[in-house]
């Protein structure tokens, strides 16, 4: 298992920009993919994007690509998700997640599905004001 914890949500105004920060423990290997996650109030949870801790792999959701960026630093132990040019429509709670299967996918359509990770943080809000 990986326990994951986020930090950096806040409430800011639209067009800024926020970074969000994800820290893994509890297993010393880098095989498994991390993903954002965001779920607004009364939808559905939704993915962001992710990154190959140990790989180059990445993808967005297509809905921030050019606006988001998913990036590591492995000397920290820490993924961080970038934000820019932020829309009140981003406002929700960020999830990190790891997906554990220890398989990589050629496409995001693994990714995407919330099934597909089995630890999850306890998410860190991010509101947007216009």
């Amino acid at each position: 298992q990986v326990h994951l914890t986020e930090s950096g949500g806040t409430s800011v105004q639209a067009g800024d920009s926020l970074s969000l920060s994800c820290v893994p423990s509890g297993r010393t290997d880098s095989n498994y993919f991390l993903g954002w996650f965001r779920q607004a109030p009364e939808k559905e949870r939704e993915f962001v994007g992710g990154i190959g801790w140990g790989g180059s792999i990445s993808y967005y959701n297509p809905s921030v690509k050019g606006r988001f960026t998913i990036s590591r630093d492995n000397a920290k132990n820490t993924v961080y998700l970038q934000m820019s040019a932020l829309k009140p429509e981003d406002t929700a709670v960020y999830y990190c997640a790891a997906d554990l299967s220890g398989t990589w996918f050629t496409d995001d359509r693994h990714y995407r599905r919330p099934s597909s990770y089995a630890s999850w943080g306890q998410g860190t809000q991010v509101t947007v004001s216009s």
